[in-house]
């Protein structure tokens, strides 16, 4: 799909706020209200749009602590790594699972209310998988930029 500065302008306002409304978004990309609405109808059919968002503040709902932990798997069959992945899409407290290169094989950034409740995910997620070889955790000592936004050109 070919992206124009019209999609740029209406992509990266929605990436700000997902509830802006059609009348601005028209105003924002220099468009009529139908064409926004059209244009938005095929960003997400096409899938450039993948899904709309809210974003909570854990710390207001309990979660006060964060945790960026690298896994290593012992093996890495195609199988193995596809059962980790679904284990952590099920899983509440994983926010974002990336597979990677390097000395882990992914990095999960997930929440918890305390240390026990950390604890817990451990034991479910490493500790209970004979798949995974070591996991090394880092405490998120402080939330500095939160956010998925992609950064968009029309080149």
């Amino acid at each position: 799909m070919k992206i124009d500065t019209a999609d740029v302008a209406i992509l990266n306002a929605l990436q700000e706020d997902a509830r802006i409304g059609l009348e601005k978004l028209a105003h924002i990309s220099g468009l009529s209200t139908a064409s926004v609405q059209r244009r938005l109808k095929s960003l997400r059919e096409t899938g450039v749009i993948d899904r709309e968002v809210a974003l909570l503040d854990p710390h207001k709902l309990g979660q006060n602590m964060s945790f960026v932990v690298m896994v290593e798997l012992e093996r890495e069959r195609l199988d193995q790594i596809d059962q980790f992945v679904r284990q952590t899409r099920n899983e509440p407290q994983v926010q974002q699972c990336y597979y990677v290169t390097g000395d882990a094989d992914f990095c999960l950034i997930c929440t918890a209310k305390d240390m026990p409740d950390f604890e817990g995910l451990t034991h479910r997620l490493f500790f209970e998988n004979s798949n995974v070889r070591r996991f090394r955790t880092s405490v998120v000592m402080g939330r500095k930029k939160v956010g998925l936004e992609v950064s968009i050109s029309t080149e």
